[in-house]
């Protein structure tokens, strides 16, 4: 071992509590561990993030030292860790969140989370990355990994520099600086270990909804997509499958034969893919129930008995998939599972999901009683981010288990750094909006930055009826996506491809078989992931890490050499056809396929992509059994390419029955010679045609045909007959375009949830806030952004919850859902001063007014006016005897529910803490709050404070939900006239707390 090896910088003792940290070369050179101390080392737990947790613990020989040394601080039981790096570095990673692609300005916490309907500012999702990739100004990369399991705070509000906080002790890796952002993916992966080597068939379209509920409907949807050739590899069933949502069963009236369903979906070249959740229905008799309490399996509180939490069954319980034994016995239920035909499965509800509780989640009180190896027996804070790893690992053992002649997919909504190796994922229940199809792309290739290659966002949005032209541009650019899959929720219109009229369904046929035309591409992208650890699909700025103007893109992305340039907001289209290209030679091709609301593709210079036919799913019979090799020079005259074959399942490409073709094409004169250079693997190429399609430029392209393994030739024209076909081929392009049937630009549509997604909001801007506010239904206000700490306080589905106010003291009076009327709207110079002013008629000669302005005279806060006006009351109007409550009702949104209460100070002077475990109280006489209560969040410092006149409020609410609050403000409840108005006057601020 070298002199390096041993260094461990300063002589640190116990009670030393920062300084800069102490290191040990790990893994391989380049990779270095960090510790606060030598008894901090000692300390830590092992880790479930490395394949092997003995990587981390084993120094190797190295004369390298670190470019950068992180420096800590440890305070009151948290260890703070803090590395800077040069200014002008751009930083990304921090795996499944929402917001902007580079993460400048951002702070998010690791703790997964039920994020139902998230936003761009929501700080904690589904899974948990404790992880950052940083691109230096040079180009150069660095990653640092905290390998914590516990909550963590991830802070790059700090130009240039990264920091994480949580719980003492735990180590910080460092991979890099490498040459590039690729290298530092590469070395990540021998430690967190590579993603699975994924089944072709599941790089195909899925379909699926919540929920298709019979096997009638399941069938009737299959049949369709073959009737209008609309390719689609896969049907999903969801929790309505099963009997009363018991896992591993099946609804005996409306899933009676699962077996013959999937034989009639085989047949028909579709697999099925089936929903598992871990909460398994506390009840005697049933199966699963009762085999996991007679092996002791469950999850158990404090006191050693069972966990039980209300899930969709109704009372759970939960395995304790941090033991061995429990996921041997999942993984043998797993395995009787396969047997009724299920191809798949996808795990929902892991993070996990308790219902009618404040935290969504289990008691951090909890026990685990965990293998050694993991970190033994802990409290649920400690396996709470892993829990879905943990299960998305136990249903990959147990589908392995049922077949080795069959790759598991399995599809994990939770996940941790390493959860690659055993599940794909997606984004979550995101909404039908464009600000979500935009944010979908930076969620995407956050993951594929943090080590997930394979995943997707819901296309088409989860949450809320879509219009064609989102939906249809959804479909184009998920069609570019590592995992593409179409979910839509319950109770809105229908999300399949034809269901939006015949304009947008063939904008979908078209864009489902352009990804089809794609597979080998992304076959042979998997392959590599899988063995080397390369990503699939990344930012722009992966063409050129040296080039800063690529870094913030967030319309395109590559996908291997291809560039895919999306248009993702309404505004765009045939006079917004212009891309930010990276540097050198970028050509221009589709399909044939050109259409404004498909993205443009682009390949790079000296590149070769395999492409194949577009086939109506990936197991079909190609009658010509052709390949396309589409080629694009270098400014040197050369290219190359690389396909993967195999049998597209199973694990013989680990034994070389596999064929690897590197393809090069060269021009010498006037010839382009295109042939195989190498190959690799015992598999026999196929007796096919080989089709060379020369890209030009412009869309202008020269091919020619012959066998595949041949050398074939083309032989360009002349440098005036070039220009010719270049001007020709985009003038052929620009055609297409301008005669392509367009999607109405509709901004209604039908349907039982209404049409209030395809509205634009109201935006109000302050120095410190941002506000948005849809006046349709209920003049409600759906974002309040604070800008200086990040915190998105409030942020609501269109249809439900936000800021209301009701005309009444019961639930969801007059006034939560009129549409209102904007009376003025004021816009002030330098974002000061900003109002609108709203009314709705709630009948009776009533109105409710609301003025929402920022006060030129203090810009940190923002006042909301409300009233209950009578207008034209009178005899037989009823507004004179009518008793009104004006109610003022906030959901704010928990973003650490564990860490929030609400404190306040009462008229008599007494002081109150309330926490989520008090369920909803009411504080009226002397106990009301003296003018102003604050709601606390004691992870992030800070409190949202709500003063209003005391004068005005008769009653305060607080009611604690599932991941919110209400604190509600009443008035008295009375009739009232134009000379007695109801008003309450309120503001609020965002202010540090201790």
């Amino acid at each position: 071992m070298s002199k390096m090896a041993n260094y461990e910088g300063p002589t640190v003792t116990n009670n030393v509590n920062s300084g800069n940290m102490i290191f040990k070369p790990i893994l391989e050179d380049g990779v270095f561990r960090f510790d606060c101390s030598t008894n901090d080392r000692d300390a830590a737990f092992p880790s479930i993030s490395f394949v092997n947790s003995k990587d981390r613990e084993t120094p190797i020989t190295s004369d390298k030292v670190p470019s950068y040394i992180p420096a800590f601080e440890c305070l009151l039981g948290q260890q703070v860790v803090k590395l800077e790096l040069p200014l002008g570095t751009s930083l990304y990673g921090t795996g499944e969140v929402s917001g902007q692609l580079e993460r400048t300005g951002k702070r998010v916490f690791t703790w997964n989370t039920d994020a139902w309907g998230y936003g761009s500012e929501t700080t904690s999702l589904y899974q948990s990355h404790p992880w950052v990739l940083a691109v230096l100004p040079n180009g150069e990369a660095l990653g640092i990994l905290a390998d914590t399991t516990r909550r963590c705070e991830i802070d790059l509000r700090k130009e240039s520099t990264i920091q994480f906080v949580a719980p003492s002790s735990y180590p910080v890796i460092t991979f890099g600086p490498f040459d590039s952002p690729t290298a530092v993916l590469i070395s990540l992966s021998h430690a967190l270990g590579t993603a699975f080597m994924p089944p072709k068939w599941s790089l195909g379209y899925h379909q699926c909804r919540w929920s298709y509920v019979s096997d009638k409907r399941v069938l009737e949807v299959a049949r369709t997509f073959r009737q209008k050739r609309i390719p689609c590899d896969v049907i999903w069933m969801d929790i309505d499958y099963m009997d009363g949502f018991r896992c591993f069963t099946f609804d005996k009236e409306r899933f009676q034969d699962p077996k013959s369903l999937v034989k009639n979906l085989h047949d028909n070249g579709f697999k099925a893919i089936w929903m598992l959740d871990p909460g398994i229905k506390r009840e005697e008799g049933y199966h699963v129930y009762d085999s996991g309490s007679e092996n002791d399996v469950w999850v158990q509180k404090a006191d050693g008995t069972p966990f039980v939490g209300e899930v969709w069954p109704g009372p759970c319980v939960f395995p304790d998939y941090t033991q061995s034994k429990v996921r041997a016995w999942w993984a043998s239920l797993v395995k009787d599972f396969i047997s009724n035909g299920v191809d798949g499965i996808w795990n929902d509800m892991n993070e996990p999901a308790i219902f009618k509780v404040v935290t969504k989640t289990m008691p951090d009180s909890n026990v685990h009683r965990g293998d050694s190896e993991l970190g033994g027996c802990q409290n649920h804070s400690f396996y709470h981010n892993v829990y879905g790893l943990l299960m998305a690992r136990s249903t990959y053992e147990g589908m392995k288990l049922a077949s080795e002649k069959n790759r598991p997919f399995v599809l994990t909504r939770a996940g941790f750094v390493g959860s690659q190796r055993y599940a794909a994922t997606w984004t979550g229940d995101n909404l039908s909006t464009w600000e979500h199809l935009h944010m979908s792309i930076c969620m995407v290739l956050q993951l594929g930055l943090s080590g997930q290659p394979l995943s997707g966002p819901d296309i088409g949005g989860f949450a809320g009826n879509a219009t064609p032209k989102l939906f249809a541009r959804w479909m184009g650019v998920g069609a570019m996506f590592p995992f593409f899959r179409g979910l839509s929720e319950a109770d809105i219109i229908d999300h399949e491809p034809w269901s939006f009229g015949e304009e947008c369904e063939e904008v979908c046929r078209l864009a489902l078989k352009r990804r089809y035309c794609f597979i080998p591409l992304i076959y042979t992208l998997f392959y590599f992931a899988h063995t080397s650890g390369t990503p699939v699909a990344t930012p722009t700025f992966f063409a050129d890490p040296k080039d800063p103007s690529l870094r913030r893109l967030e319309n395109s992305f590559l996908l291997g050499p291809v560039l895919v340039c999306a248009r993702t907001l309404p505004s765009q289209g045939l006079d917004n056809l212009e891309f930010t290209l990276p540097k050198g030679i970028w050509l221009s091709f589709d399909f044939g396929d050109a259409h404004p609301d498909l993205p443009a593709l682009y390949l790079k210079g000296g590149s070769i992509i395999p492409v194949g036919p577009p086939l109506q799913h990936v197991g079909e019979a190609n009658p010509s059994d052709d390949l396309t090799l589409i080629v694009a020079l270098d400014e040197h005259g050369k290219a190359e390419g690389v396909l993967f074959e195999d049998d597209g399942d199973g694990y013989e490409f680990t034994k070389g029955e596999y064929l690897l073709t590197h393809y090069v094409a060269e021009l010498q004169s006037t010839t382009v010679t295109v042939s195989v250079y190498k190959t690799q693997g015992s598999w026999k190429r196929p007796n096919r045609r080989l089709h060379i399609q020369l890209l030009l430029g412009g869309g202008a392209m020269l091919d020619t045909w012959g066998m595949d393994g041949e050398v074939l030739q083309l032989i360009l024209p002349s440098e005036d007959e070039v220009s010719k076909l270049v001007s020709a081929g985009a003038k052929q392009y620009k055609n297409q375009l301008e005669n392509a049937v367009q999607i109405p630009d509709l901004e209604e549509v039908s349907g039982p949830k209404g049409t209030a997604l395809t509205r634009t909001p109201i935006e109000l801007k302050s120095g410190d806030w941002v506000l948005k506010v849809i006046p349709w239904i209920g003049g409600r206000i759906i974002s309040m952004m604070h800008i200086p700490s990040g915190t998105q306080w409030l942020h609501s589905r269109i249809e439900i919850n936000g800021y209301e106010e009701y005309s009444g003291t019961e639930y969801r009076s007059a006034g939560c859902s009129e549409e209102y009327s904007v009376i003025n709207r004021k816009l002030e110079h330098a974002g000061e001063g900003e109002s609108v002013v709203l009314e709705g008629d709630i009948g009776g000669g009533l109105v409710l007014q609301r003025q929402i302005y920022f006060p030129k005279d203090a810009a940190n806060v923002f006042r909301i006016d409300s009233s209950i006006i009578a207008r034209n009351v009178g005899a037989g109007s009823g507004g004179f005897s009518r008793l009104v409550c004006l109610r003022v009702h906030p959901t704010f949104n928990l973003l650490h529910p564990s860490e929030s209460f609400v404190s306040f100070t009462s008229v008599d002077g007494s002081k109150h803490e309330v926490f989520p475990d008090s369920g909803e109280q009411f504080f009226e006489g002397n106990l009301l709050p003296d003018g102003e209560w604050m709601l606390i969040d004691k992870c992030l410092g800070i409190a949202l404070v709500n003063r209003f006149d005391g004068k005005v409020v008769s009653k305060c609410l607080v009611h604690w939900e599932f991941g919110t609050v209400n604190l509600e403000l009443w008035s008295e409840n009375r009739p009232v006239s134009k000379e007695s108005p109801l008003r309450i006057s309120h503001e609020y601020e965002v202010v540090k707390f201790p």
